[in-house]
């Protein structure tokens, strides 16, 4: 492996003025945080993880969480002199800050502490469907934190589909209006109900498979038809103007991570990788990084079978696929060798992906499906 392997970095801020119905991340509500302490152990363990990976170069920095607009930018700035005393940057590091309109009157501290690129927790442009999701914001606010936003050298904001009575003409509006404000990047993610959220323990149901996949497609006809074509499945920007942290990770990119739950993947010598996972409670890994200089709940060695499975997986979420070049140099095996002739063959003859020596992708049917697809591939 080369010594200056290039690396991603993301930073886990966990505290939330609310936890949505809908959100399964390791997000707490915490009304007071001594941004100080915080500050002081998010550094110490940025040094612990830097010593571990002397000499690499960084790629991007991620603020994730949580809502990391409410941290005080002071801190923002803090971690990115940090981690570019640390980690030499490769060419522009794009530094990202996710942030909800309810705490984006502050944006522009943020981009003085060196964000140049945020991502706006819109979710939805009607006020009915904000409260529903538990939001704090109007839409009028979203659209005033888009604005805002734009003053950013990128910025890209949420929207969430699929929700209980959405209907596609709705939905359709929905999409034109919030294609009158974007910028060169757009998420939009269909509404899952995950186990562990109140939206589970309430039983609200997601959109039924057929209406599911009606939303899918118009989504990815009208945002390819704005210039904004999908280059993940939930994602879609300009040519150029995608998200580089999340595509380097998606590619199967080494990743650290920050802060409380964050995990984190560096490949190894031997054709597997190690995966970190960092303490997921605030308060204990608050303790132990105050203790020990960092939080790590458990580090485990994933095989060069795991670790080719884990690249094949994020790298069919892209729509570029997996390149056949960069799954051979990143999982020491030939793509080729890798893929079962006997489980490729069905699922091009349906149209699921395509494989052409070159590299394997989904396509749009393969992506309405995408977690069957990966298994019939891995099984």
């Amino acid at each position: 492996m080369p010594e200056r392997r290039p690396l991603a970095v993301y930073v886990h801020w966990p505290f939330c003025r609310s936890k949505c119905p809908y959100c399964d991340f390791n997000s707490h509500v915490e009304t007071s945080v001594d941004q100080d302490r915080w500050r002081a152990a998010l550094l110490a363990e940025l040094d612990h993880c830097a010593n571990e990976t002397e000499g690499r170069p960084a790629v991007s920095l991620y603020f994730g969480g949580g809502t990391p607009s409410r941290m005080e930018p002071r801190t923002v700035a803090a971690l990115i002199a940090a981690v570019r005393e640390r980690w030499p940057p490769v060419g522009d590091l794009e530094v990202t800050l996710e942030a909800n309109p309810s705490s984006a009157a502050g944006l522009g501290a943020f981009l003085e502490a060196g964000v140049n690129r945020v991502s706006i927790g819109v979710q939805s442009l009607d006020d009915e469907r904000l409260a529903f999701l538990g939001r704090w914001h109007s839409a009028a606010e979203a659209l005033a934190a888009v604005a805002e936003a734009a003053r950013f050298p990128r910025h890209s904001f949420d929207l969430i589909y699929g929700l209980p009575g959405q209907t596609v003409d709705g939905w359709k509006a929905e999409l034109a209006r919030a294609l009158e404000i974007a910028g060169e990047h757009l998420s939009v993610y269909q509404l899952t109900v995950e186990p562990g959220t109140a939206f589970f323990a309430q039983g609200v149901e997601e959109a039924p498979e057929a209406l599911a996949a009606t939303l899918f497609e118009v989504t990815q006809d009208l945002l390819e038809g704005a210039g904004l074509p999908a280059y993940e499945v939930s994602n879609h920007a300009r040519p150029g103007a995608e998200c580089r942290h999340n595509l380097f990770c998606w590619r199967g990119g080494d990743y650290v991570g920050l802060g409380p739950g964050a995990h984190g993947r560096l490949a190894d010598d031997g054709g597997g990788a190690r995966a970190s996972h960092q303490i997921a409670a605030p308060d204990r890994w608050l303790r132990a990084v105050e203790d020990q200089g960092f939080g790590t709940a458990k580090s485990t060695r994933l095989s060069p079978l795991q670790r080719r499975e884990e690249i094949l997986m994020t790298g069919l979420r892209l729509t570029e696929g997996v390149e056949a070049d960069r799954f051979a140099a990143a999982a020491g095996q030939s793509l080729e060798d890798f893929l079962d002739p006997a489980r490729l063959a069905p699922l091009a003859e349906g149209g699921f992906i395509e494989w052409d020596g070159q590299g394997l992708r989904t396509t749009l049917k393969g992506r309405l499906c995408l977690n069957a697809v990966i298994g019939k591939l891995l099984a």
